[in-house]
């Protein structure tokens, strides 16, 4: 998802916010989210996933739009193009679509770039805190991860990419969910923030703006699969989890 590439959606309504994605672009030449898996684009992949569960998805495009459009053109999913993605960032994206975040629906939101899948959306749409942050909680994503959270219990208190060993408790997914009873504080708090002019932050920032005044809580998915595609390395591990799946289930077939 662009400078602001995603999709934001709820059970009702999800959206996703699609990024440049400046650390993999050597790499390819196509918007991260766009990369493919099992032969169909990550983007692709959760739009579908979204729609059969009966989740109207919204993607906000920025980087290389018009790619992102041709691909998700099939599935006629809403797409909001952020013409000033070089400036801005995904807080700066979901700005542009606030017209269509209704105030009467739970709002799922999640970065374009997140390679999950069925068992995690069904651990997401069974939550019902009022705000909920993805994250694991696996040694392994403590040690090497990208951005971490520092929670009380399952309450966000900290956060950053530069937390420390032994403050970190999980890390971010870039998948969230907000129920309809916050929607309206959700909201002014991103005018708040376009208002102050930090639409150059991160959608999430909202939420970490909320939690400084309402508890966001973070739900553990540790022991679930996923990944955010910010290098090679990610989409190569990617595969790697596909290729032991295909052939589990080989082996299960014989």
């Amino acid at each position: 998802m662009g400078a602001a590439d995603g999709a934001a959606g709820s059970k009702g309504r999800p959206g996703a916010v699609n990024g440049v994605g400046s650390r993999i672009s050597r790499h390819v030449n196509k918007p991260k989210s766009l990369l493919e898996i099992e032969g169909k684009p990550l983007l692709l992949r959760t739009v579908e996933m979204l729609q059969k569960n009966n989740i109207e998805p919204m993607v906000i495009a920025g980087y290389e739009h018009q790619q992102i459009e041709k691909v998700l053109a099939p599935t006629g999913v809403k797409i909001r193009y952020n013409p000033f993605y070089r400036v801005t960032n995904s807080l700066g994206s979901l700005w542009f679509a606030r017209d269509y975040i209704p105030e009467d629906e739970d709002l799922l939101l999640m970065n374009a770039d997140v390679f999950w899948e069925q068992d995690i959306l069904d651990i997401l749409l069974a939550e019902e805190k009022e705000a909920v942050l993805l994250a694991d909680s696996s040694t392994k994503r403590l040690d090497e991860g990208d951005y971490f959270f520092g929670c009380d219990g399952n309450v966000l208190m900290k956060y950053g990419k530069e937390l420390a060993r032994e403050i970190r408790t999980h890390e971010y997914v870039g998948v969230s969910r907000v129920r309809k009873s916050f929607m309206p504080f959700f909201k002014a708090k991103l005018e708040e923030m376009i208002e102050a002019g930090k639409y150059d932050g991160w959608w999430e920032n909202i939420l970490y703006a909320c939690s400084e005044e309402r508890d966001v809580f973070v739900r553990d998915i540790a022991g679930h699969f996923w990944a955010e595609v910010d290098y090679i390395d990610d989409y190569e591990r990617i595969m790697d989890y596909i290729w032991r799946r295909i052939q589990n289930k080989q082996k299960e077939g014989i």
